[in-house]
């Protein structure tokens, strides 16, 4: 991170400044100083050039008002960024409440106590409240719209801060005597703050500052430090909240006048002022800290006395007031960032989630892929590829064979441009510092260093990558301590026990090419290993503590930047004599350059050239000379060619969400730009001089296609062979043989891409076909289309299906497949037809296709599939026919249950395993228990004797359920049986008597009786229908039939029913029968048949056993050979001749009764 002062703003007649603060959001800067001194400035950028955007372009005073009320020293200014206000107060205890309008502030609200004098000011997250308070002790809390909510008079203290918590729940003040006091939010004293950072301190302290960051922009990782409270001796401590036991504690070292956090609680910074070592008098100085201590940077301010600080809502600068002045510093922060394959990688964090957003963003097609990480540390690329180092996550479980890294703290994960990772690793070495180089990845903490020689796979399979990650191979990993004297040998072992050992001298910076490692100490050493074995070959010894480092593309010499923003070269190889005369190796470079903040860049294709930020400015080093510098405040991506690209990574932290590909700038360098000069008004023979004399491939490329140009094909042909062209040498050898101008200008303008322009001139010479042939190489079938239709030709025909079916192809990619039906006709191409009206569903127009086809196309299986994969059954099987499967038309009826078109079907082509197939299917459905199933597929298949088979064992085993659905299962079985016989009669009309009998006989055990149950139940349920209805008469003759049915129905239920009949009837004789046959059923428990005694006794002790009524029932009860038939409406036997029989059930009604029914009482079938 780099600060350096770039504005200076004067207070007029010297007015010194008490106070500052800067408006986050519309980016105002109020300040106050003595004689009511209150002045509203707002520094804004104007530029219309691109490429000077953020810090670099010129920024200008555009609000500078003098805000006129108060009149003594104005000693607190506080924004309301959600309201729009300003509030400011002076010595003398005036407060004002200012407010924009039409471009001006003006006065709100005033108040003024005339006690005491406000000593601070703070509004809650959300602007609604505003908390003050006075030095006597007295608290106000008021609302945005000028409403006091509450007030309290804190006896014998006296208050100097105030801070609210994020979500506004706790107040902190902050004491006279530097205690500090947690009240809640309605003034009720909570518990008062233990004060690590003031251990062993003795003497008077007093509070410099309070901050508490209320996580506006997220936070940098889970549960980190937002509470800050410095002190005057300087003195800090860093709290995760307002009881935090454990906080980060800092000892400045200076004097402390203000501490504020910057917009995101990512950098604190402390002003004060610092003894100087050299001078009397003290240096203002202004320090930098990450909210876990970690000092980042000091900034020293010129001026006598510093009084306050406020950070920029970007947090890219700093507001510092000095005496009389304002001044302006510029930050260049620490992004986590890098640039792998025309891909900026970037990590921001995001309110809403605990992990940092890292965005992929490829530059070529502006797409983006997000991934989230926990607790990054750092972002490092090189190629194609990108680290990402991390904490490890505490839950996260160790695979068994990673035994030696069990209980890592920290993970490196290898990822893709796409942010794919490929392979992590867990060390436990704290990744400080990280580089990486085509085939390795070094990760350093300040005591040892951690090489691991990464293998990619370009062309492996999954298993064969998951292969290689899994086998640890000897050598691949290794860790040195810095104070090891490696030989080169494979001797690195990984030993984490090397990081925990201490040293004197910490590493601070690393850096690496494909063959040279550099790690730089604290103490100025500098120790360079050889790659990839990992050899000590040479210490050198400067005088500064680096902080940045980078090598060269040759390795030969070292760009370093130390702590303080200087920059210097030094040159690995050079043999010099030094002061005692004797030769070393290495020498330090005469240049120096100051406010360095971004030199990662030597050229890729170069080791003389380089490219370095200064302040806002791009310089770029030929042999350590500068070119004249460029106006950016851009970090360096990527320089080769000659060309720089750089990123404007503060505009895209402004909204990272959405990257913006004006945010990408390139720059060319001075010999390119003075080439294509030269090139343009002096000509080609002066440019191939100056190329001549400053070589490099892209100058040549630059001269070969100025000369292409021209057609000046002889100085083409050497540029390409110099810049080792290949292809454009063949370029210039093919146009060489060409005979006609005209023609080499046409190539001449395909080559350089502006095909329109080939195209006519082609065109132009009626070579329609040059022009068809340049579309096709180009692939514009949509122009080829449009050409062809302009000629005629024979062998335009077959060109003119390709073109429709490219582009029918180009529809259905893009899956606008109405479209590329209309082409895939026109090209005769059925098999992509077919495919489009899949997947529109248009199904009629498969049909139709199918329909079109000829016999045995080898489309027709594949558009049978599609039909059976939609369950349309029927035109499966007329496609599956039309290629003559019937085999496959069979199993399609079997798979969508189409059992009887799979028996016609079988039937139909002599297939002998329908049998075997249908009892598959059924036994299938009776292991699920789908018995119904079973019988509907049985049915449908018409086999109705094995339906009828299973529907009476269904009726059988649900007889204790309602009698009325099994009376239905019954009636279903023998209707089934009915059908059954039909078939049977079909089937034996042509065939020979004898064998008739035999088939029935075999079934004779359910066909005789098929009706037996059904009548069963029927009765039944009538005879009680009619009981209930009061008729107890028929309800007896009914019930009395119901004896023949014993082996259907429980005897036990019949004679119960019937003894309910009859002795409701009063036919006391048939009730005492009744009774006996229930006392003598062997089913009964004693005590049950105990209970129907006691019952008979009941009866029969008030009612003599005799049936009053004998004659009519003789007949029901003598039963016997002559039986009548049953009326099946009433249950009376039927005497008449006349009477009405069922067609379907053979049952009989009587006449007079069959009016009053639209269907049989018994099978339900309707009355013919």
């Amino acid at each position: 991170m780099f600060f350096y002062l770039s504005k200076k703003v004067a207070m007029p007649n010297n007015v010194k400044l008490k106070c500052v603060s800067w408006n986050k959001d519309q980016g105002f800067i109020a300040c106050g100083g003595d004689d009511g001194l209150l002045k509203v400035l707002k520094l804004e950028t104007q530029t219309d050039d691109t490429k000077l955007r953020g810090l670099a372009a010129p920024s200008n005073l555009s609000m500078n008002q003098a805000l006129e009320g108060h009149s003594g020293s104005v000693q607190i200014v506080t924004w309301n960024e959600q309201y729009q206000k300003l509030t400011t107060s002076d010595q003398n205890g005036l407060i004002i409440v200012w407010m924009l309008y039409k471009g001006s502030w003006y006065e709100e609200m005033i108040n003024n106590r005339n006690k005491s004098v406000v000593r601070s000011m703070s509004w809650n997250a959300d602007g609604q409240k505003i908390c003050i308070v006075y030095e006597d002790g007295a608290v106000i809390v008021g609302s945005v719209d000028g409403n006091r909510i509450w007030g309290k008079d804190l006896k014998g203290v006296q208050l100097c801060h105030v801070a609210w918590s994020a979500d506004s729940k706790a107040l902190l003040f902050g004491m006279a005597n530097g205690e500090i006091h947690i009240y809640d939010n309605q003034g009720n004293f909570m518990v008062k703050m233990k004060l690590n950072c003031l251990v062993n301190v003795t003497g008077a302290v007093s509070i410099a500052g309070i901050h508490w960051y209320h996580g506006t922009e997220g936070y940098v990782e889970p549960d980190c430090p937002c509470l800050a409270i410095c002190f005057d001796n300087g003195r800090c401590q860093i709290m995760r909240h307002e009881n935090d036991q454990n906080p980060v504690l800092i000892d400045t070292g200076m004097y402390v006048v203000s501490i504020q956090w910057n917009h995101a609680g990512s950098v604190l910074a402390v002003a004060g002022s610092q003894k100087a070592i050299t001078q009397d008098k003290d240096v203002n100085t202004v320090q930098f800290y990450t909210p876990f201590g970690e000092h980042l940077g000091t900034l020293k301010v010129p001026g006598k006395h510093m009084s306050a600080l406020s950070w920029e809502g970007g947090g890219l600068k700093i507001a510092l007031t000095v005496d009389s002045f304002i001044y302006f510093a510029n930050i260049r922060p620490d992004y986590k960032w890098g640039y792998c394959s025309n891909t900026v990688v970037y990590a921001y964090t995001r309110r809403d989630r605990p992990e940092y957003c890292v965005t992929f963003w490829d530059t070529k097609n502006n797409d983006k892929y997000v991934k989230y990480v926990k607790s990054l540390i750092s972002i490092t690329t090189c190629g194609d590829f990108c680290i990402l180092a991390t904490k490890a996550d505490e839950n996260h479980p160790q695979e068994e064979n990673e035994m030696e890294t069990f209980g890592a703290m920290f993970v490196l994960v290898l990822c893709n441009s796409i942010g794919t990772p490929l392979d992590p690793k867990y060390i436990d070495l704290v990744p400080l510092f990280v580089t990486m180089t085509k085939t390795h990845v070094i990760a350093a903490s300040k005591e040892a260093f951690y090489i691991w020689q990464y293998r990619v796979a370009k062309k492996l399979t999954a298993l064969e990558i998951n292969q290689i990650t899994r086998s640890r191979k000897e050598g691949r990993e290794r860790i040195y301590h810095v104070d090891d004297t490696p030989s080169g040998s494979l001797d690195g072992v990984l030993d984490y026990s090397k990081a925990i050992q201490g040293t004197r001298d910490p590493i601070c910076a690393i850096t690496a090419s494909d063959k040279t490692l550099i790690v730089s100490r604290e103490s100025g050493t500098f120790q360079r290993y050889s790659l990839p074995n990992v050899g000590l070959i040479q210490k050198y010894f400067l005088d500064c503590q680096a902080y940045q480092l980078s090598l060269n593309c040759n390795s030969s010499r070292l760009a370093i930047i130390d702590i303080l923003g200087v920059l210097t070269f030094f040159d690995l190889d050079a043999r010099v004599t030094d002061s005692t005369g004797q030769q070393v190796v290495g020498e330090l470079l005469k240049l120096e350059r100051k406010d360095v903040w971004d030199m990662k860049w030597w050229a890729k294709d170069n080791p003389d050239l380089f490219a370095v930020m200064e302040k806002t400015r791009m310089y770029v080093f030929r042999n350590l000379d500068p070119e004249e510098p460029i106006q950016t405040s851009g970090y360096i991506c990527n320089f080769e060619d000659l060309e720089i690209k750089s990123v404007l990574l503060d505009e895209i932290f402004k909204n990272p969400e959405y990257p913006n590909k004006d945010y990408i700038i390139n720059f060319e360098i001075r010999s390119l730009r003075d080439s294509r000069a030269l090139i343009e008004k002096v000509g080609i023979e002066d440019a191939s001089q100056f190329i001549e004399d400053n070589p490099h491939p892209r100058l040549w490329r630059l001269l070969a296609e100025a000369a292409l140009q021209k057609l000046d094909l002889h100085t083409a042909e050497q540029a390409f062979v110099r810049c080792k062209d290949y292809q454009g040498i063949k370029f210039v050898k093919r146009l060489g043989n060409l005979q006609s101008e005209p023609m080499k200008q046409a190539e001449v303008a395909a080559y350089f891409g502006r095909f329109e322009e080939a195209e006519r001139m082609y065109l132009d010479m009626d070579r329609r076909d040059l022009a068809i042939g340049l579309r096709l190489k180009l692939g514009d079938w949509f122009r080829v289309l449009q050409l062809l239709k302009t000629g005629s030709g024979d062998a335009d025909d077959s060109l003119l299906e390709q073109a429709h079916n490219a582009i029918g192809d180009y529809f259905a990619d893009r899956q606008k497949r109405l479209n590329a039906i209309q082409y895939y006709v026109q090209g005769r191409n059925q098999e992509r037809l077919a495919e489009c009206y899949y997947m529109l569903e248009d199904y009629v127009g498969l049909e139709n296709l199918a329909n079109s086809l000829p016999e045995n196309h080898k489309l027709l299986p594949e558009i049978a599939q599609m039909f059976v994969r939609v369950g349309m059954c029927e035109q499966a099987v007329t496609a599956f026919l039309k290629c003559n499967q019937p085999k496959a038309a069979v199993d399609t009826c079997v798979h969508l249950n189409q059992w009887n078109k799979a028996v016609e079907l079988a039937k139909s082509h002599n297939m002998k395993e329908i049998g075997s197939l249908l009892a598959r299917y059924a036994s299938h459905l009776l292991e699920k228990n789908k018995t119904l199933d079973a019988i509907e597929l049985y049915r449908k298949a018409n086999y109705f004797y094995d339906a009828a088979k299973l529907m009476f064992k269904i009726a059988d085993e649900e007889k204790r359920t309602k009698p009325l659905r099994v009376k239905k299962l019954y009636v279903l079985a023998a209707l089934l049986i009915e059908q059954y016989h039909e078939q049977m009669k079909n089937a034996q009309r042509g065939k020979v008597k004898g064998k008739k009998e035999e088939v029935l006989s075999t079934s004779s055990r359910f066909t005789d009786n098929a009706w037996r149950g059904a009548e069963a139940y029927h009765f039944f349920i009538l005879a009680q229908r009619q009981l209930y209805e009061g008729y107890v008469d028929t309800a007896l003759k009914t019930a009395l039939h119901l004896r023949d049915y014993e082996d259907i129905i429980p005897a036990v239920e019949i004679y119960s029913l019937l003894a309910l009949c009859a002795c409701a009837s009063r036919a006391f004789g048939t009730c005492s029968k009744a009774f006996i046959k229930l006392e003598s059923l062997e089913t009964l428990s004693s005590e049950q048949k105990q209970q129907y005694e006691d019952l008979a006794l009941e009866i029969f002790t008030k009612h003599t056993p005799k049936d009053n009524r004998k004659s009519e029932l003789d007949g029901l009860l003598e039963g016997g050979e002559g039986k009548l038939p049953t009326c099946v409406a009433t249950g009376s036997p039927i005497a008449e001749y006349q009477f009405w029989m069922c067609s379907v059930c053979k049952h009989c009604v009587l006449a007079q009764e069959i009016n009053n029914y639209n269907f049989c009482p018994l099978c339900h079938s309707a009355v013919g």
